[in-house]
């Protein structure tokens, strides 16, 4: 039998492998994964809601399943951390305030019914920032305690990190996925806008929402977007399509040589100079990989059209919350949603419109590179946990909705992870991965 430590330290593809065929049970995985909750997260509390002994249930489910010779999901026995603004019908659903205390959902988010029905475990409810905005939770950085793990979806970034579970579910209005993976040094993808259901998740923004997964490699981000993948009735900007064969696609290798579009964005100035420098090698050992270009002017407003229909959507959809407990709200949050009944409607349809443009123009871009190469946050995780950082460096990609993965490849001087961005075509998600598994095993050997 493997040690706890080293049952956390594998990837999800392996211990789902290991579970099919029979060498490692879902009750052992499990426990190996509460051991390991119960060593490290006293110092980086990831979990908001965890009933070990109804985990361990799920699992000797799953366990009895597979030897009754029933045809076995893709994620059978794999335990899988949600955060905590995806309605799960046996566990609390608080989405980070305590204006939902208590809030106990009657059925799960249709993500949550994927993973059940591909036979995953879902292991506990993940810390989340308040409304999963801005306002931090109690999670630590698992590299140094005294720095924040980003947000909003800061317990499962950390989770994950830590060898607390294989796999996490997150989401994305802004920079809440790729942000949280890039301080925590883990692998974050948010796929297109529409790809992967919101039905039961906690609304902010039709535009800018977005459901993403966190994971410790590139093939098990593959594995569990294959999983959830589809079209949803239920969530209006999801359209019946061909489901992309992610880990089939993500095991080719490139016909040729990808090519990467080195973009700084408008907003580079706010870089740190850890991140500079960082980025400074890694363009150099892509060489002729890459070429620099900037953006045409059309971007330079981007960011501040993302904040105006994230605050308009944000006074709509948060409403009742404000208008019962504005009080118990941040002042980040309560302001955020004032400014929002401010914006006028001309402006909010302009700055939706406006997204198609864009897209537009990075179709230009695809049309001569396989992908962007950016910095996925300014530097290192900041000091401090009154913050989650700046979500800046995704802004742009988020209002856009095309598909961005975080890759653990740097480091700066103060040994914390630096993530490097990489943004594909609008639903081109699965060469994106490919394009990323090539970068991450070029710069690799190469550095």
């Amino acid at each position: 039998m493997k040690s706890e430590n080293q049952l956390s330290s594998l990837t999800a593809s392996a211990v789902a492998a290991a579970i099919r065929s029979g060498e490692l049970g879902s009750q052992e995985l499990v426990q190996a994964c509460l051991d390991r909750i119960d060593a490290v997260d006293g110092g980086i509390q990831a979990w908001t809601h965890l009933d070990p002994d109804f985990a361990l249930q799920q699992a000797a489910a799953v366990d009895a399943a597979q030897g009754t010779g029933q045809a076995l999901g893709a994620l059978h026995g794999v335990p899988v951390a949600v955060k905590d603004i995806f309605d799960t019908h046996d566990m609390p659903t608080e989405n980070g305030s305590v204006l939902h205390a208590g809030r106990a959902p009657s059925s799960d988010a249709e993500v949550v019914s994927r993973l059940r029905a591909a036979g995953a475990v879902i292991l506990g409810k993940t810390v989340t920032t308040e409304f999963a905005t801005y306002f931090p939770g109690k999670t630590r950085n698992p590299h140094n305690a005294a720095h924040t793990p980003g947000g909003s979806s800061s317990g499962s970034a950390a989770a994950v990190a830590a060898g607390m579970a294989p796999l996490a579910l997150g989401s994305q209005t802004n920079g809440s996925v790729i942000r949280p993976a890039a301080y925590c040094g883990v692998f974050g993808f948010k796929p297109s806008h529409g790809w992967i259901s919101r039905a039961g998740v906690l609304k902010l923004s039709r535009i800018l929402d977005h459901v993403g997964v966190f994971a410790r490699s590139l093939e098990d981000i593959a594995l569990l977007t294959g999983e959830l993948v589809g079209y949803d009735e239920n969530d209006p900007d999801t359209r019946p399509r061909a489901t992309p064969r992610f880990a089939e696609v993500l095991a080719q290798q490139p016909p040729v040589a990808p090519r990467l579009a080195w973009i700084k964005t408008p907003v580079w100035p706010q870089a740190e100079q850890d991140m500079r420098d960082a980025f400074a090698g890694l363009v150099k050992t892509l060489g002729d990989s890459t070429d620099e270009i900037a953006l045409p002017g059309e971007f330079d407003a981007a960011v501040a059209r993302h904040g105006l229909i994230m605050e308009t959507d944000l006074a709509h959809n948060l409403a009742a919350e404000y208008e019962r407990g504005a009080d118990r709200l941040s002042d980040r949050l309560r302001e955020m949603i004032e400014r929002g009944h401010t914006h006028r409607a001309l402006d909010y349809n302009r700055a939706v419109d406006g997204i198609a443009k864009l897209n537009g123009l990075l179709d230009k871009v695809f049309d001569d590179f396989d992908a962007i190469i950016t910095p996925a946050a300014t530097g290192e995780a900041p000091q401090g946990l009154d913050t989650t950082g700046s979500p800046v460096f995704c802004t742009l990609w988020t209002l856009c909705g095309v598909p961005a993965v975080t890759l653990p490849l740097l480091q700066g001087s103060n040994s914390l992870p630096i993530g490097v961005q990489l943004v594909g075509r609008r639903g081109d998600d699965a060469r994106l991965l490919r394009t990323a598994r090539w970068l991450f095993a070029h710069f690799r050997s190469d550095g």
